[in-house]
């Protein structure tokens, strides 16, 4: 199971659409769940975050201030994950003010797709077409170049 945990509900049906492509596509492959947590202030939405991740979870917080990877190291991290037995994987996407430090120490690791902040609902579709990718790349099929 993949699970995206992330603060807030998609308003633009453009990102609505794009996701759920992704999701549909992603789910061929692997099971993929969304979880969305109410829009509020840090410290509740750390709350929400905490009571979502489960002990067996191998949990990524999606960070500006992570380790900044590529998409051959992501798909190495899921892969590495279910090679060693972890079915489970817990991507986190903080709200606006990001992700409270004391939930950040929950995470197995913290990683950064760029130096460069996005909208919410435009970094949730970036994160799903790079999962998707991965899964492409995980199964020896065209997509990735």
């Amino acid at each position: 199971m993949i699970t995206i945990i992330c603060i807030g509900k998609l308003k633009e049906e453009y990102l609505i659409k794009m996701c759920d492509d992704y999701k549909t596509r992603i789910n061929k492959y692997h099971k993929l769940d969304i979880i969305e947590l109410k829009d509020s202030n840090i410290e509740e939405e750390g709350n929400l975050i905490s009571k979502q991740i489960k002990k067996y979870d191998y949990v990524i917080g999606l960070d500006i201030k992570g380790k900044s990877i590529d998409s051959i190291q992501f798909k190495d991290k899921i892969l590495n994950q279910f090679n060693q037995g972890k079915s489970s994987i817990c991507f986190i996407i903080g709200g606006s003010d990001g992700i409270l430090e004391k939930v950040k120490k929950e995470f197995d690791e913290l990683i950064s797709f760029s130096d460069l902040t996005f909208p919410h609902g435009l970094f949730r579709a970036i994160l799903l077409e790079q999962i998707y990718r991965s899964m492409k790349i995980i199964n020896n099929e065209k997509y990735h170049k």
